[in-house]
């Protein structure tokens, strides 16, 4: 009796290849509608999945497969002599293996336009039911959803040799590959209205294995989240390294946090990042000038960190990285990451004169769209929306005698923009638009202060202060008041908001308060 292939993938790459090997190794075809044609113009031997089930595709195609013919064929078990004989008994063969794949669901709902007929119209019945099928009964059939095993497929049955151990490999494979499906579906139907359900899956694609985690002896890869509410990709993870050594695990946190840092200022700006924590922030028109002034921030720090630009990064910019040194050394600036959306010919060049030097092009960060975040706990997973808001702060509210001048105004909004991605209890310090000092990750807010204003030196006279949360004791603006710094935003709030008013008043500070909190745990 001859082997029997069901082929019914969306996707037609490599098939016809595929259907061509099996018809020479003797195998019988049969395809369903747009398979069968494709398979029958390339000239290969194929029948239609009607000569199995003796009945004709209806309803525009719904129905296909969903009848004993297919799914008697594929679910009999070969080691259970009744399993068969009731199969001949009724006049049905076995199925040894299902090739499939998917309608397009993603790319369909991906238009913004897709009506929600469009979208039920995409959703296929048949094929998973027949993948799933396969991959039950895998001991006994083939399951293959994925092009790259089509020749491992035709060199096992070349060869009479199908490995129970591979064979389950294929399984796993079709088994996630119906779910990410399913869970998109499932996503795209419940889109932002219902984000936390009882139940609730996420699909992730690889991107790649790393050499390690965190530490060496930590096995690490890097997936995509795919999530077909999000219409165009997004951030690092979808970045296109354009030079350099593989990224690791540690640099793929820090070129994100650096990343989604410079993708937050609306204005040109240099973000560098050390240990996901900015160590500098600038803007200028001149990006040059600003990684001047992001760097001369904590040039101890910036060694060896990720720079981020969220503008192309031009010859200037190139010249001024390579040319900067270590200030205590002098040995030329290391620099692991730089990413930006672009790259001029020019600076591509310099800076490829790196070899070492990990080059990404990513597409922006939409910080003022809703996105979800996702973080690991033991056991489990925590859920929340991302700190993204559409216009932040949304108001300013004055606490102190004296309102803010027009220049404190707007480096005040600038501080408020920069802390909310520092780590917390955080501190910054920011003077015309650099963030000049930083206190983060430490357990109480004064010692963030005392980090943040030492950091700025003299740079803190006549700047501006940014708390993430509210200030729940006075003698942190009391460290800010000393250092010279004029002006402070904070969340407000606190039972002992008018002790840090008065401290302001008495030193002839400003204080607003955003009513906006910037936790970053």
């Amino acid at each position: 009796m001859p082997l029997r292939a069901m082929l019914a993938p969306y996707d037609k790459t490599g098939l016809p290849e595929l259907a061509r090997g099996l018809a020479a190794l003797g195998v019988e075809l049969y395809a369903t509608g747009g398979t069968f044609r494709v398979l029958d113009d390339a000239g290969v031997p194929v029948r239609p999945v009607s000569d199995l089930t003796g009945f004709p595709e209806i309803l525009d195609g719904r129905v296909k497969t969903l009848h004993p013919g297919v799914h008697s064929g594929i679910l009999a078990r070969r080691d259970r002599p009744e399993h068969l004989a009731e199969l001949e008994r009724h006049g049905l063969a076995t199925i040894d293996l299902v090739v499939g794949g998917l309608y397009p669901f993603q790319q369909t709902v991906a238009n913004p336009d897709v009506t929600l007929e469009e979208a039920l119209e995409n959703i296929d019945i048949g094929g998973p039911a027949m993948l799933r099928a396969a991959a039950k009964n895998f001991p006994h059939v083939l399951p293959v959803v994925d092009p790259a095993d089509y020749n491992d497929v035709l060199d096992a049955l070349r060869t009479g040799s199908a490995p129970l151990e591979w064979r389950r490999k294929l399984a796993v494979k079709t088994f996630q590959h119906v779910a990410s499906y399913d869970t998109a579906i499932a996503a795209w139907l419940r889109g932002f209205e219902e984000p936390f359900p009882d139940s609730l899956t996420l699909a992730l694609q690889k991107r790649g294995e790393l050499r390690y985690g965190e530490n060496p002896h930590q096995l690490a890869a890097l997936y995509r989240l795919v999530d077909p509410n999000q219409r165009e990709p997004e951030g690092v993870v979808n970045a296109r390294q354009l030079n350099g050594k593989a990224l690791s695990y540690v640099n793929i946190l820090d070129a994100d946090a650096a990343w989604t840092a410079a993708c937050d200022f609306d204005e040109p700006t240099i973000v560098i990042v050390k240990h996901m924590t900015p160590c500098g922030i600038a803007s200028r028109d001149d990006l040059s000038a600003a990684f001047a002034l992001a760097f001369g921030a904590d040039p101890i720090s910036a060694f060896g960190g990720i720079i981020a630009v969220n503008r192309p990064v031009d010859e200037a910019l190139a010249q001024a990285v390579r040319g900067t040194k270590h200030p205590t050394s002098g040995q030329r600036l290391f620099v692991e990451i730089i990413v930006a959306p672009g790259f001029s010919e020019v600076a591509l060049a310099l800076l490829r004169k790196s070899k070492d030097l990990r080059i990404l092009e990513a597409p922006p960060v939409h910080m003022r769209r809703r996105a979800m975040e996702f973080r690991g706990v033991a056991g489990g997973m925590l859920v929340q929306e991302g700190d993204r808001l559409p216009d932040d702060p949304p108001e300013l509210r004055v606490l102190t005698k004296r309102a803010p001048s027009g220049r404190e105004l707007a480096d005040l909004r600038y501080a408020w923009r920069c802390v909310k991605h520092v780590k917390s209890n955080a501190v910054v310090v920011v003077r015309d638009r650099v963030m000049v000092g930083m206190g983060a990750g430490q357990p109480n807010r004064v010692t963030s202060a005392r980090l943040a204003v030492e950091a700025a030196g003299d740079g803190a006279r006549g700047a501006v202060s940014a708390s993430d949360a509210l200030i729940p004791f006075p003698d942190t603006v009391e460290v800010c008041a000393a250092a010279g710094v004029t002006a402070v935003v904070q969340t407000g709030g606190s039972i002992r908001d008018e002790d840090s008013v008065a401290v302001c008043d008495a030193h002839g500070m400003a204080m607003v308060a955003t009513g906006v909190r910037h936790f970053r745990h």
